[in-house]
């Protein structure tokens, strides 16, 4: 309970500005756990369309394969771009045809994948700026209510306001560092996701040019 006191005293001695820095706070996290469900869920549901994917791919079975993303239910975003991709094949389209509809496809996608991952670095920003604005205007009233106090209290006034001006800086930086790390890691994982439904498009597109070989030899 002594550690609950703690916190609970350190932000109401912070001032105002505590108030919108855990708004502001608040939203990243809320933002950050969104983005990190949303994205597992689209890895995992991408791998796993991949995983049976594939071996139906390498056997050059593509009317299966269309079948499969058809029938999907996941709606995954591999699906898309394989439907993209496998769509053109059937309809005997050039190579180049298809490679421009999967590239089409990842366009549409990969905004989706970096949806509102840009505001969690926002907000550290922002959270980090209050911080020391919230200093700065407790350091502002403290000088302003040491110019007009006794000499002798001035320094133990003084030092008093400063520490309480300083809370809102920490409580800032608190508030922004796991942000900014959680950004970080959104950004890896989107990254990730991009590359392997990369992989995945090449790895297709060559096994279509394959088949057109020898479908011409």
């Amino acid at each position: 309970m002594g550690f609950i006191y703690t916190i609970v005293d350190f932000f109401q001695s912070g001032g105002t500005f505590m108030y919108p820095i855990l708004i502001v706070f608040a939203l990243g996290v809320a933002i950050s756990a969104e983005r990190f469900v949303k994205l597992a869920y689209v890895r995992r549901s991408n791998q796993k369309m991949w995983d049976q994917l594939h071996p139906v791919l390498a056997e050059g079975d593509f009317d299966t394969a269309r079948q499969m993303t058809a029938e999907d239910e996941s709606t995954s975003a591999i699906d898309q771009i394989m439907g993209m991709g496998l769509a053109g094949q059937g309809a005997v389209r050039r190579l180049d045809d298809i490679e421009i509809a999967i590239e089409e496809s990842m366009m549409e996608i990969i905004p989706q994948l970096e949806k509102r991952t840009p505001y969690v670095a926002l907000f550290s920003n922002i959270s980090t700026l209050l911080g020391l604005l919230g200093t700065i205007m407790g350091l502002i009233e403290a000088f302003t209510a040491v110019a007009n106090a006794n000499p002798a209290e001035k320094a133990d006034l003084l030092s008093a306001s400063i520490s309480v001006a300083m809370n809102t800086t920490a409580f800032g930086l608190m508030a922004g560092i796991p942000l900014l790390i959680c950004h970080a890691m959104l950004t890896t994982k989107t990254s990730e996701i991009v590359d392997s439904l990369e992989m995945a498009s090449v790895k297709t597109l060559n096994i279509i040019s394959e088949a057109a070989k020898r479908q011409a030899g």
